[in-house]
């Protein structure tokens, strides 16, 4: 059953937007459903950047739906688009690809060994996928379809009517001093990553300028497919138009009234859509802020098709921490589906639903993503008990659930860090890694690993695909004889009175108090002492301590964290480890 929610007052930036949206629809469509838009264009590999402009509008379009009210969230796919550029980093692809740069993107063939039929589905499949398993409720819109099936045929005619006012518009920017050129992308591990402007299209130019005027329609050849064309002709009443392709020499004359092949221009196209379907709310990125920009454009361009521009924010860019495997040599930029790799869907929607569209913030690949979780697990603790902040829990209830209902949790969420140190540590054996999360809390032991999944799965793709091998845990095969032989009489204490405290404090919460206590026993303090009843040097005593431990198990200074360790280790193992 849809869940309705009560309007509440909170500092939560979708509710707010999803106020000014249900009003605008009222004040332009009233009885009508609910639109709100976003674009994509699969060029390429759709990135975590390019997720923002669809999870801004999903948020919203879902608190709509919250409370009661229908509404449509499209996304339009751009699959009309020509190819621009052979990307880096794709597999199944080489630079013979080129030779069909200016095709649209639905007539390029798929990388090799894809089981989808162009570019631009092999493309589209990774992300509807990844949309799915974030619970993301749209209506997918091929760009193909409405071009090549005639829809826009009479938008297309009332454009090349109305080229001299369009032409008038674009004008006013033509002029103006280019902007500044970005800087150089970033390294993987601090890239920030934005959606291209116009979906895709930023390269694209605003229309055929000749000694025949200017034109907002581009034709696909009709002999090599490529939109490296001119139009040298065209008349309003008959709707003859004539072309030239520079690519391969080929010119026709169609009639634009039955011509099913090109599209108006990017900065045509984009507001004739926005009238066309009636939107109300779209978010932008950053490079919309700038003079002659789409978004700017377009919000004069709109009105000669009879539509007003949509309300929504310029959303800021996605940055990225620690891509140990995804080369940014090779071009790999992460994905979605990279991201729900290694973290859970609520996670991810969490990520986007806490900060304000035009806040950036990062999503980690790197041990980063064990404090992210840390964080989650501990608003997930004050939702329960009823603490959490009023725009903290607005975030929340949105990661986990939409209008539909809940999302897919992982039964018994145990620390991520827990479980990823558990995966490490047992390199793939989950015989091995239930019999440490069982005992991890001997009360309530853990009978399956069912019950820690989804989320052991993620954590473990995490170790085997971000940790690099130098960092992974291994554990000793035999005692290391030479550094046990030279321990002074205060560090063999230390381990004798850790051994003699194994048996009774074997489980997490109990090997955590065994290992911060043994320093503050052999300093003359109970185990139960808290950090303001000890003088500082008692910390020192601890790292000391731990460091030793991390060498006699694991042959390094540092490592998971020692309760964790113990317990995977197990108990014959590490006395004889620490030279019982």
């Amino acid at each position: 059953m849809p869940i309705v929610a009560q309007s509440t007052e909170t500092t939560d930036w979708v509710s707010r937007f999803a106020d000014e949206v249900i009003a605008e629809s009222e004040r332009r469509a009233p009885g009508k459903p609910v639109v709100v838009a976003s674009g994509l264009s699969p060029s390429g590999p759709i990135h975590l950047g390019n997720l923002r402009e669809v999870m801004t509008p999903h948020l919203v379009a879902d608190e709509i739906r919250r409370r009661g009210h229908q509404v449509r969230h499209l996304i339009s796919w751009d699959d009309y688009d020509r190819y621009r550029k052979v990307p880096a980093g794709v597999e199944g692809i080489d630079q013979t690809w080129a030779e069909h740069i200016g095709k649209p993107l639905t007539s390029v063939p798929a990388p090799a060994g894809s089981p989808h039929p162009n570019w631009a589905e092999h493309f589209k499949a990774a992300m509807i996928e990844a949309l799915a398993d974030l619970g993301v409720e749209f209506d997918g819109i091929s760009q193909t379809a409405q071009y090549t099936s005639g829809a826009y045929r009479e938008q297309i005619l009332h454009a090349m009517r109305h080229r001299a006012d369009i032409d008038a518009i674009l004008a006013q920017y033509r002029t103006k001093p280019k902007p500044a050129k970005k800087p150089q992308q970033k390294p993987v591990d601090a890239a920030e990553l934005e959606a291209e402007e116009g979906s895709g299209a930023a390269a694209e130019d605003d229309g055929s300028s000749g000694s025949a005027g200017y034109f907002p329609y581009k034709p696909y050849c009709g002999n090599c497919e490529k939109d490296l064309t001119t139009v040298t002709a065209y008349d309003d009443d008959s709707t003859e138009l004539t072309y030239a392709c520079t690519a391969c020499g080929f010119s026709e004359t169609v009639r634009l009234s039955e011509f099913n092949r090109g599209k108006l221009v990017w900065k045509v196209d984009w507001p004739m859509r926005w009238a066309y379907e009636g939107v109300i709310f779209e978010p932008s990125g950053v490079d919309h802020s700038s003079p002659g920009s789409s978004f700017q454009v377009g919000g004069q361009i709109v009105g000669i098709f009879g539509g007003q521009q949509p309300i929504g924010p310029m959303y800021a860019f996605v940055g990225i921490s620690g891509m140990a495997k995804m080369s940014s040599s090779k071009g790999g930029v992460p994905t979605p589906a990279d991201a729900l790799k290694i973290m859970e869907p609520q996670l991810l929607r969490w990520l986007y639903a806490r900060r304000r569209p035009n806040q950036s913030f990062k999503i980690a690949f790197d041990q980063e993503i064990q404090r992210l979780y840390d964080e989650w697990d501990r608003l997930d603790a004050k939702v329960a008990d009823g603490t959490a902040l009023p725009a903290d829990l607005a975030a929340h209830s949105r990661a986990v659930r939409t209008a539909a209902g809940d999302l897919p949790a992982t039964p018994r969420p145990l620390p991520y860090r827990t479980l990823a140190s558990v995966a490490d540590i047992t390199a793939g054996h989950a015989d091995q890694a239930l019999r440490i999360l069982s005992e991890l809390d001997p009360a309530h032991p853990l009978t399956s690993l069912d019950e820690a999944r989804p989320r052991y799965d993620k954590a473990e793709a995490w170790i085997n695909t971000h940790v690099p091998a130098d960092q992974r845990t291994i554990v000793r095969e035999e005692p290391d004889a030479e550094l046990l032989k030279s321990l002074d009489e205060p560090s063999r204490q230390s381990l004798r009175l850790l051994l003699d405290g194994l048996a009774d404090h074997w489980s997490l919460d109990g090997l955590t108090h065994l290992v911060y206590g043994v320093p503050k026993v052999q300093a003359g303090f109970s185990a139960d002492a808290t950090p303001k009843e000890l003088p500082p040097e008692i910390k020192t005593a601890q790292r000391s301590f731990f460091a030793l431990l991390y060498h006699l198990l694991v042959g390094r200074d540092t490592g998971p964290r020692l309760p964790t360790l113990l317990l995977a280790v197990g108990q014959e193992r590490v006395r004889a480890l620490l030279g019982e």
